[in-house]
């Protein structure tokens, strides 16, 4: 059997757990620079309809009018939580897959002596009781009947959140529900083919003959067919597959003209990337480098470009990336524009140990391994961005992410721990003695 955990609007979640002012009030997350709504808590979505990905312009009224929180969102606080949540059901298995920020497979392969159902009750008491975090258990055969376990254990209230699918006429129940679009695995293509031939639930699809799915759908229909009918044909990926391309692209808080300042977003860019790319032991080939205008804007200029870059030697030293992207950005740079974005993509990630060395070309002195060791220790002991390129600059306030409403990093940084006052004391002789010198009867 496999279970499915996914946390309930995990974002938003993570926001509740150090507001108790907010528990049972709704919450919205919003995107980079405030731009767009990613996450809502249910008591948002009972409150009044907002939709997903919408522009916060647009609702800003609606929301402030129902007395709705948003937050910018925070990232830092959300990925450390997401790692507590997984190292939590390391505890319940062995095996456990990441499938996403807020979701994850557990094995749970020869427990079948153990109740399930209580079983999945306590994966879900503990991550409350630990982390403060709300999540959905689904358990079936297969991962795709798990992650429909799942969703059953969340829209049907009686089932409290925990969903055991371990019965020939659950699993035909659970089908007979699911529309065909819902199927993990089902894309809206086929769902709309699917629709026009009369399939409509995930049972209709199951009887469909084998042979017409595996030359409809290839292989991978003929997967998610077996895995719909109980037969377990998706391994478990215990080790997260390497990168094979790593990139960030964020706009900019305020539209920048000048090139150093972009030169600067540019450079620090390379540095967050280039550390991934160091913590999975690879090396970049290629560095694409591109710019882009506000296409929203009616008032501004348009104009966009990308420019790929080989390097001589892959590497993953921030200093050599940062020397060839600088040089692309000035090819593509043109002034009299007002640039809303620069993005950088690392791209021909190869493993560290099969780069292969240049007879032409010789890695200088800044480019020694053992610096840049030193420079990831001090990093990590004493907070990003310690130690780095002077190209980054001094002027991120001038133009980072607009974040006004992003809460501390509780977990992170020393400045975010929450303070706990000390406003009462209980005496023995049953006492409550307020900070203003007052008493009153416990």
């Amino acid at each position: 059997m496999i279970a499915m955990i996914d946390c309930n609007s995990f974002y938003a979640s993570c926001e509740q757990v150090f507001r108790p002012d907010l528990w049972g009030k709704p919450v919205v997350v919003l995107s980079n620079n405030d731009g767009c709504v990613i996450a809502v808590n249910k008591e948002a979505k009972a409150l009044t309809d907002i939709p997903m990905f919408e522009p916060v312009f647009k609702i800003k009224d609606v929301l402030i009018k129902n007395n709705v929180k948003f937050f910018s969102s925070n990232y830092t606080l959300y990925g450390e939580m997401s790692q507590r949540v997984m190292n939590i059901l390391e505890t319940f298995s062995p095996q456990v897959e990441v499938y996403s920020i807020d979701e994850a497979f557990v094995n749970l392969e020869g427990m079948n002596h153990l109740d399930l159902h209580g079983y999945g009750h306590q994966i879900k008491d503990t991550i409350f009781q630990y982390l403060g975090l709300p999540v959905g258990v689904g358990i079936a055969p297969t991962k795709v009947l798990a992650k429909l376990a799942n969703k059953i254990s969340k829209k049907k209230p009686k089932h409290n959140h925990v969903y055991v699918m371990d019965t020939e006429e659950k699993r035909i129940e659970a089908l007979k529900w699911a529309k065909i679009g819902d199927i993990w695995g089902v894309g809206g293509k086929h769902a709309r083919r699917l629709k026009n031939i009369g399939v409509f639930t995930g049972y209709d699809f199951t009887q469909l003959p084998l042979s017409w799915v595996r030359k409809e759908m290839t292989v991978v229909g003929e997967r998610l067919w077996r895995e719909m009918h109980g037969e377990s044909c998706l391994d478990f990926r215990t080790i997260p597959k390497k990168k094979k391309a790593i990139g960030t692209a964020k706009s900019f808080g305020i539209k920048l003209e000048d090139l150093e300042r972009i030169e600067e977003a540019c450079a620090y860019y390379i540095s967050e990337v280039a550390e991934v790319l160091r913590a999975q032991k690879s090396c970049a080939s290629y560095v694409q480098v591109f710019v882009i205008t506000n296409y929203h804007s009616s008032v501004d200029k348009q104009y966009s470009k990308s420019m790929l870059v080989t390097m001589p030697i892959p590497t993953n030293n921030t200093f050599a990336l940062i020397t060839e992207a600088r040089k692309a950005l000035h090819k593509i740079y043109k002034p009299g524009y007002r640039y809303k974005k620069v993005g950088v993509n690392l791209l021909g990630i190869i493993p560290q140990e099969y780069v292969q060395g240049n007879l032409f070309e010789q890695p200088p002195k800044t480019q020694d391994p053992n610096l840049i060791k030193v420079f990831d220790a001090l990093n990590m002991k004493y907070g990003k961005s310690t130690v780095a390129s002077a190209m980054i600059g001094t002027r991120i306030n001038e133009w980072e992410l607009i974040k006004k409403e992003r809460s501390p990093r509780y977990t992170t940084q020393w400045g975010g721990l929450l303070k706990v006052g000390r406003k009462f004391m209980v005496t023995l002789d049953n006492e409550v003695k307020v900070e203003n010198n007052k008493s009153v009867e416990k």
